[in-house]
C-alpha cells in the first residue's frame, strides 16, 4: 500500500494551541499516512520536555513583553519563535520513520528558493555553515514526530533577550560561535517570505513522497475536540512550570549529549523529592532517571548502585555510564 500524505497549515499563532494540535496529529495519524504540519508561534519561547523554565527563560521579561512560555513533548533546548519563524512537523507511524527523506523535504524546499543547505549532526540544518533550523523528535507508543524550525526573518536580538545560556554551554561552544552560528534565510534570499516558504516546502513534500497531498487549514475554532481539550493542558501552570520546591542540593554537568541538572529536597538525609532537568534529545533516559532516587539515602554508593541497575536500551547505556561516573565526583 502506498503512503497517503496530508499537509496541515495552522492559522493560529498561539503556541499552546499549535502544540496541542501537534499532539492530536501524532495520536491519530493513520498507519499508512505521513503528515506535514506547518505552523507559527507569536513571541514565544518553547522549552524541551525536561527543561526548567526558570533556569532557561527570562520568564518575567518575556511575559511583560506580551510573550508566552510553551513546553513541547520532545527533548532538546529552548528556542525563540516569532512570526519570522516557520515550524514544521513530520508525523507518521514509527515504521515509516526516515530521517533522510524527511530532511530531504526541507533541503529541497529551501533549494527551490535558491538556498543550498546541509544537515549537520543530529539536529541542525546549515546554510553557508550557519544554523537556520534545529530539529527534535518525539516517540509515542506506535507513532512518531520529527519537528523543527526554519529561521526566515526572526527578530535576532530577541533570540538572546529572553534566553538564559548557561556558562557550561558557553564554555562548550565558545561565546563567539554562539553569537555567529545562526542565520535568517532572508539574509541569503531577500525575496524569501513565510508564504513562499510554505509553498516551496509543500511542493517538496509532494515530490519527495511522490504523492499529491490534500491540504487543510486549521484554526482554533474548527479544531477537533481532542485538540481543544489538550489546549488546556499545554496552557496550564502545572505543565509549563510544574512544582518547584526549594531544593537542598543541586548537581549539574554538561555532557556531549546535553546538559543535566539533578536537584534533591532532603529530609533527615533521605531524598524526599527530586527533579531532573535536561536539554538532552533523549526524553526516555531523563524520564527513567526522574524519580529514580526518591526515598533513598543521599549516599554516593547507593545512588551509583541504583543507576547501575537501571535497564536502558543499548543506545542509552553509554549515557547512563557517564551519569554513573559523574555521581562519583559529587561532593556530599
Amino acid at each position: 500500500m502506498s503512503l497517503r500524505t496530508k499537509v496541515y497549515i495552522s492559522k493560529s499563532t498561539n503556541p499552546w494551541f499549535n502544540l496541542s494540535f501537534e499532539e492530536y496529529l501524532v495520536n491519530c495519524v493513520d498507519p499508512d499516512e505521513v503528515i506535514l504540519y506547518l505552523w507559527q508561534n507569536q513571541h514565544t519561547v518553547v522549552i524541551g520536555k525536561h527543561q526548567n523554565p526558570w533556569r532557561e527563560v527570562r520568564v518575567s521579561e518575556l511575559e511583560a513583553d506580551g510573550g508566552k512560555v510553551a513546553r513541547r513533548l520532545s527533548g532538546g533546548g529552548a528556542v525563540y519563535h516569532d512570526l519570522g519563524n516557520l515550524n514544521f512537523t513530520f508525523v507518521m507511524h514509527k515504521k515509516h520513520e526516515n530521517l533522510h527523506k524527511q530532511l530531504e523535504v526541507i533541503l529541497e524546499g529551501v533549494k527551490k528558493l535558491g538556498i543550498e543547505a546541509e544537515f549537520s549532526g543530529r539536529n541542525d540544518i546549515l546554510a553557508e555553515g550557519r544554523k537556520f533550523s534545529g530539529n527534535a523528535f518525539y516517540y509515542g507508543k506506535e507513532n512518531y514526530y520529527h519537528h523543527g524550525t526554519l529561521l526566515i526573518d526572526v527578530d535576532m536580538p530577541n533570540l538572546g533577550k529572553y534566553l538564559n545560556v548557561s556558562m557550561k554551554k558557553l564554555n562548550a561552544k565558545g561565546v563567539e560561535s554562539v553569537k555567529s552560528r545562526v542565520i535568517n534565510l532572508k539574509e541569503l534570499n531577500p525575496e524569501m517570505t513565510i508564504e513562499n516558504t510554505i509553498q516551496a516546502v509543500s511542493e517538496a513534500f509532494s515530490a519527495v513522497y511522490t504523492q499529491p497531498q490534500d491540504t487543510f487549514y486549521i484554526s482554533e475554532n474548527d479544531a477537533p475536540e481532542d485538540a481543544k481539550d489538550r489546549y488546556h493542558h499545554y496552557a496550564s501552570w502545572d505543565w509549563l512550570f510544574g512544582k518547584t520546591p526549594d531544593f537542598d542540593v543541586t548537581f549539574e554537568e554538561k555532557f556531549t549529549w546535553g546538559e543535566l541538572v539533578i536537584s534533591f529536597k532532603l529530609k533527615g538525609g533521605i531524598i524526599e523529592e527530586s527533579a531532573v532537568y535536561s536539554d538532552a534529545m533523549s526524553t526516555d533516559l531523563v524520564d527513567a532517571v526522574g524519580t529514580l532516587f526518591n526515598g533513598m539515602k543521599l549516599d554516593k554508593t547507593l545512588l551509583k548502585a541504583t543507576v547501575k541497575d537501571l535497564k536502558v536500551s543499548n543506545d542509552h547505556q553509554p549515557m547512563l555510564d557517564e551519569i554513573y561516573n559523574w555521581i562519583d565526583t559529587w561532593t556530599l
